[in-house]
């Protein structure tokens, strides 16, 4: 890295408006270097953009599917002078959008998952179980939003996205709560939706909100956060050039897991057995670059609890051609978002 000394200085002035989780080590992870190209695929406020394009002498395609991110990145355009792109689509897209812009490989992807500090702070987009507003919870402005899930889902469905995406052990008696107080009325804030997984999902003093993992599993559902995650691997991999980077930071022990098994699959070489000898392996597509899952140190976590469940996983692009499989084998099995809402 050449321009920015550590990487988080102003981008033409001012100091940075976002400190990114593990921004350090994605940043060197990364090997930004100048005439480089890099796609920060989940752009939100701007941290990760921001810290590249003050690494070194760079230009950085910012993703982002929700508008209210894309137009508040707008002065942060205007002062890369032209090393700044931003495109409102879905990150899975990735690949795609680097080609829009002219580009046929780059040298690095970041993805930041989840939800951002900024949707969960504006109650109108009904992420968050403290600020009353709608549920909606979508990270775009179209197709179901939660309260449709939360008021169609057979009890069964509700019972096995809550279970399976936010690990609520509680899961059966959430998704029993639900259907009985809708059956009285439609559950159409986020209010009222805490307040009845509250009534069943018990906790201690210091423990996280009752809702948490209710809304968690409702928010990855909604926006197929998993399937999104599986399609951004597989076009890193098509749109990186060799010796690129890929840097994942997650928050949920699901969306760890499939990086991890990801890369590990793609970074493998597996030999054929004495049963199967003429079977030979696609060569490796990635070298993985951590062992052990990247975390926040103490340091950190003082100035930024968010981080405390962050993981970072990081690989470096191989000379070999993308694979062509999909690895939807990595998801879990749920039905699909328009079957539970059709006809509702």
């Amino acid at each position: 890295m050449t321009a920015g000394g550590d990487g988080f200085a102003a981008v033409a002035g001012g100091p940075a408006l976002h400190i990114p989780v593990l921004g350090r080590p994605a940043l060197d992870f990364l090997n930004v270097h100048d005439g480089g190209i890099y796609i920060d695929a989940t752009f939100g406020a701007g941290g990760y953009a921001r810290a590249i394009l003050a690494a070194a002498d760079c230009k950085v395609i910012g993703i982002d599917r929700d508008q209210t991110a894309i137009a508040l990145g707008a002065d942060l355009v205007q002062a890369a002078n032209g090393r700044l792109t931003l495109i409102e689509d879905r990150f899975s897209n990735l690949d795609a959008v680097a080609h829009s812009c002219g580009h046929q490989a780059v040298n690095g992807v970041v993805l930041d998952l989840g939800v951002s500090s900024m949707q969960l702070d504006q109650a109108e987009r009904g992420f968050s179980f403290r600020l009353d507003g709608p549920l909606d919870m979508r990270m775009g402005h179209d197709g179901p939003n939660a309260a449709d899930v939360v008021n169609a889902a057979a009890e069964r469905d509700l019972a096995n996205i809550v279970f399976i995406l936010g690990e609520e052990r509680h899961s059966r008696a959430v998704a029993r709560a639900i259907v009985k107080a809708r059956a009285q009325a439609p559950i159409r804030t986020t209010r009222a939706l805490a307040d009845i997984v509250a009534a069943v999902v018990r906790s201690r003093p210091g423990d996280i909100h009752p809702a948490t993992r209710t809304f968690q599993a409702l928010r990855i559902f909604v926006n197929d956060e998993l399937g999104e995650l599986v399609a951004a691997l597989t076009a890193a991999e098509r749109i990186l050039r060799p010796q690129g980077r890929l840097v994942v930071v997650s928050f949920h022990s699901l969306e760890d897991r499939i990086v991890k098994t990801f890369l590990i699959g793609r970074g493998e070489t597996r030999a054929g057995s004495r049963h199967a000898p003429e079977l030979k392996a696609p060569p490796p597509t990635f070298r993985v670059l951590t062992k052990r899952p990247v975390v926040a140190d103490a340091d950190e976590l003082a100035h930024n609890p968010r981080a405390r469940s962050a993981k970072l996983r990081a690989a470096q692009r191989c000379e070999a051609p993308a694979r062509d499989e999909q690895a939807s084998d990595l998801l879990p099995r749920l039905p699909a978002l328009a079957d539970i809402v059709k006809g509702h």
